[in-house]
């Protein structure tokens, strides 16, 4: 579960930004300062990556859902393939306000697209005229683009993992005001005291963000396979 130094070093995981840049809680796990950019201590970055990811690990152990959030152009391919092969909700894209803290409103959005979707399917829309098919199909794709990540999500999860906590300020903090844990990729100029799970390193690099999506998924896929049930091998007659 571990990740080495080196690994982190040639995925550019220790540049920060720019030392005016810099939030004060930064501070502890910045190593030095080259040609004015912040280099993050990878030691302290591989801990705190091990950490995240043994949380996720007991996250899946429990049943408990893993929202995966990272709506910068670095991450945003990302956060939707990882999401997917994992099998958890994710929003690839901007953050709709009240999406935690008025979630069944939210809910009631996401049952309206699958009705739709549904009734596409099964040839229902047919019933309704030229015009407001095309009405139905724009707002499909308006949900979709909105929430389309979110459909396997039926409650609050119970937990967030974002790519830059900084960008992804507004999640971090409805997910803070309801005491949902957030693990967070968290370059230099982030706010880590609003993050539980902080892994401090690059979050601009497509490289760095891989890295770390990559380890937390594969983390929390292991939980959730050691927590399934084992099936026991047939008799031999």
């Amino acid at each position: 579960m571990t990740t080495d130094i080196k690994t982190l070093f040639e995925a550019g995981a220790h540049f920060g930004f720019p030392r005016a840049r810099r939030h004060p809680t930064a501070a502890p796990f910045i190593f030095g300062t080259k040609d004015r950019t912040d280099i993050f201590d990878l030691e302290l970055t591989g801990k705190r990556l091990t950490a995240a990811q043994e949380f996720a690990s007991s996250l899946a152990s429990g049943g408990k859902q893993l929202l995966i959030v990272g709506g910068k152009n670095e991450a945003l391919g990302i956060v939707k393939e990882v999401a997917e092969r994992i099998g958890m909700p994710y929003v690839a894209g901007r953050w709709i306000g009240g999406t935690l803290t008025n979630f069944k409103n939210i809910r009631k959005r996401i049952d309206r697209l699958q009705k739709f979707m549904a009734e596409r399917d099964s040839g229902e829309l047919e019933k309704y005229t030229k015009k407001e098919r095309l009405l139905i199909d724009r707002e499909i794709d308006n949900l979709l683009s909105r929430f389309g990540g979110l459909v396997s999500m039926t409650d609050l999860p119970g937990a967030l993992f974002v790519i830059d906590s900084r960008h992804e300020e507004t999640a971090v903090k409805e997910a803070n005001q309801l005491g949902i844990p957030v693990v967070g990729l968290s370059n230099s100029d982030c706010d880590f005291a609003r993050v539980q799970y902080p892994v401090p390193a690059n979050d601009t690099s497509v490289k760095s963000i891989r890295l770390v999506a990559e380890a937390i998924a594969e983390s929390y896929t292991a939980g959730k396979r050691a927590a399934a049930p084992k099936t026991e091998a047939p008799a031999k007659a």
